[in-house]
């Protein structure tokens, strides 16, 4: 299944630090026919974001953002049963565990390969 497939229609949430990264996942997803919601480059842009968004089909998150770990938003998210998926240059291990269900995409990521995970 092509990105387009997948995200075409869906609102998704972006949330990392990086501009290069983002802008990547950004030009990908609306390509894809997606409205990206974002970049955040921190959990409290995010939780803004989160807050005035009304529909939200998924998330792509950094865990770590300028320092701080986007844990907070992960919970704002399954809160509202938003899918979730990590982008991360973090390793698997060093996640909590209360968190191991949510797929991973390591850095460099793929936006395409992230979005299958995500919904397909």
């Amino acid at each position: 299944m092509n990105p387009a497939q997948i995200l075409a229609g869906r609102r998704i949430l972006l949330v990392e630090d990086d501009f290069i990264i983002a802008d990547d996942f950004a030009a990908t997803f609306v390509a894809a026919g997606a409205e990206v919601v974002g970049p955040a480059a921190t959990p409290g842009k995010a939780l803004e974001l989160i807050e005035r968004t009304e529909r939200l089909d998924g998330a792509v998150l950094d865990i770590n953002l300028q320092g701080d770990l986007v844990y907070a938003v992960v919970d704002a998210l399954q809160a509202r049963g938003v899918p979730v998926i990590f982008a991360s240059g973090y390793d698997r291990a060093a996640i909590p565990e209360r968190y191991a269900d949510i797929p991973f995409c390591e850095k460099p990521v793929d936006p395409a390969r992230c979005a299958k995970h995500l919904f397909g």
